[in-house]
């Protein structure tokens, strides 16, 4: 955060000024919201729906949105052990907070992933590895599966927590 006006780049005209003045406020307000908010919020769309019909073609919407893992991870050390379907899982820690990227070459659990990245992605280690999974039971998911996608879902999640602990123990 800049603390004085001429630590300030000089800048071309009065909207640069007032656009960077906004976002150096923004950043001031900007709030990390927890693991077990995000879990309450799916809990809440997905009891929405009224049917596993629309909640599956919700899952497959939010795996459209998934950050994408870039091709360069796209390896086999990369791959989760003990899904059917492949998924590639790759994590990365800035600031003490890990964000992840994955992609799958099934749409369910592209969906899958989607959710649980977006619960654990940029959350600090410890978060992680101390979160409770509760909210896949409260929105029914796993008795929605097949056993191999359910055992497939409890390999991403030990996998997401397998980062965890090795980016907490580096922090150590």
């Amino acid at each position: 955060m800049l603390g004085r006006a001429q630590s300030r780049p000089k800048l071309e005209n009065k909207f640069s000024y007032n656009l960077l003045t906004m976002l150096e406020e923004t950043k001031l307000k900007f709030v990390i919201v927890s693991i077990e908010d995000i879990q309450n919020e799916i809990i809440d769309e997905f009891s929405m729906f009224d049917d596993w019909e629309e909640r599956y073609q919700y899952m497959i919407d939010l795996g459209k949105d998934l950050p994408l893992i870039n091709d360069q991870y796209k390896t086999e050390s990369n791959i989760i052990k003990g899904c059917q379907s492949k998924v590639w899982v790759h994590a990365e820690m800035t600031d003490d907070k890990i964000a992840f990227t994955a992609d799958s070459d099934a749409i369910i659990t592209k969906g899958i992933i989607a959710i649980l990245i977006r619960v654990f992605s940029n959350q600090h280690p410890k978060n992680i590895i101390d979160a409770d999974t509760d909210f896949i039971d409260k929105i029914g998911l796993k008795e929605h599966l097949s056993p191999t996608r359910a055992n497939g879902l409890v390999s991403m999640v030990k996998q997401l927590k397998m980062y965890a602990i090795a980016y907490q123990t580096q922090l150590n």
